[in-house]
């Protein structure tokens, strides 16, 4: 007997109603205004995605407080009124075109510098990775209310749901991380003590908002030593739905773990012309050193569907819908990995940059493959501008 499709059914999870099993994942789309509001700019790009087939959104991620706010290109906010009145007049619009979009809450912690948010880089402790002091029980108990007046906003500002950020070495991550949390209080230490800061922004959450949906990006594993292990992941996901959690994304990688988090062809090429130093060199001196540095540092592998193993151990482990990103590219992936219940959906980030109707493409046919190439040019131009693609060539004011 031939197995259902079930990729374009509608699906009702974690409260939501998808027009279809993939989504768009959050993707740092630096299109908000100086003071974190959406622009014009970002609207037509979710509009795009909304025509486009796809069954609903993740917005890039949006800061809770000023002391998390990225080092990236104007990096949205949902820290008071203003903001809060701007994204209702986006989700009116989701919703006049009937795709469900999702506020992905973040604190960046220590990946985020001084000159960008006017105040110290807080990290749950003091490690090599960054430049960060470790954080007081007070800063902690400031970044929980943070996290619960965003999640209030967003409700507020008609978000069919949030998603908070636990994975990438954000500040969530950097917690619940044994390699980048080193503290010895009820804040570190053992995976219920480093998993806490999360369990408290759950549970004064559900107060304030009672069951509105409530999602998780977590990584599923850490590449570096000493980091979050599969085995480990699980057992926080087994906290989360504990907790409240209504779903979870799977993803991997830390700052420091570099390209583990969007593998695909390492663009060497940009990295050193967006380095001030470097970009000062000839030409010729840029090449070489980029291809040294391409054989120095090899490719993470493997470069398709790398976070699927850990999203499969999850979803054996828990009785809510699981979410798997990375490396998806082709038809026939995502229906193997729906219709054999591997994962309830998928999420895909970079192939719907350069194709936005990417959905729409396979329902009717029209392609079976994405035509994003991994090349990452994408992710490492939007720290100094709006997101778009670029398909392997260097922008004109990098060249």
């Amino acid at each position: 007997m031939e197995t259902p499709n079930k990729v374009f059914d509608p699906v009702k999870l974690a409260g939501i109603t998808f027009t279809n099993r993939i989504i768009r994942s959050a993707t740092y789309e630096g299109m908000s205004d100086e003071n974190g509001r959406p622009t014009a700019q970002l609207l037509k790009k979710y509009t795009a995605l909304a025509k486009g087939g796809v069954g609903g959104i993740i917005t890039g991620f949006i800061g809770v407080n000023q002391q998390g706010k990225s080092t990236g290109y104007y990096m949205s906010m949902i820290n008071n009124a203003e903001s809060v009145k701007a994204y209702k007049e986006l989700t009116t619009k989701m919703h006049e075109m009937g795709t469900p979009i999702i506020a992905q809450l973040n604190h960046c912690g220590g990946q985020t510098k001084e000159e960008a948010t006017g105040m110290p880089v807080i990290a749950p402790s003091k490690i090599a990775d960054y430049k960060a002091k470790e954080m007081t029980k007070a800063e902690i108990l400031e970044v929980i209310e943070a996290f619960v007046q965003g999640v209030k906003n967003a409700k507020e500002a008609g978000f069919d749901g949030v998603q908070i950020h636990v994975a990438h070495g954000y500040l969530l991550s950097e917690f619940v991380s044994p390699r980048m949390n080193r503290r010895t209080d009820e804040w570190g230490g053992n995976t219920v003590n480093r998993f806490r800061i999360v369990k408290e922004i759950f549970e004064q959450s559900r107060t304030e908002v009672g069951n509105y949906p409530m999602i998780v990006k977590m990584n599923g594993f850490e590449t570096l030593k000493n980091g979050l292990t599969i085995e480990e992941s699980v057992k926080i996901a087994k906290l989360l739905e504990q907790v409240g959690c209504d779903g979870i994304e799977v993803s991997n990688g830390t700052v420091k773990a570099g390209l583990a988090t969007m593998r695909g062809q390492v663009p060497w090429e940009i990295m050193v012309a967006q380095n001030n130093k470097l970009n000062k060199m000839p030409r010729f001196v840029k090449g070489i050193i980029g291809a040294i540095a391409e054989k120095t540092f090899p490719q993470p592998q493997p470069k398709n569907l790398y976070n699927l193993d850990a999203a499969m151990s999850i979803k054996k482990a828990v009785n809510i819908p699981v979410i798997v990103v990375g490396g998806i590219t082709n038809l026939e992936e995502i229906e193997d990995i729906v219709n054999n219940d591997k994962c309830d959906m998928v999420s895909m980030s970079r192939p719907f940059i350069v194709e936005p109707d990417l959905v729409n493409k396979f329902k009717t046919g029209k392609q079976t493959q994405v035509k994003c190439i991994q090349c990452n040019f994408c992710i490492i131009g939007s720290e100094s501008g709006s997101l778009r693609c670029y398909y392997g060539k260097l922008p004109a004011r990098l060249a």
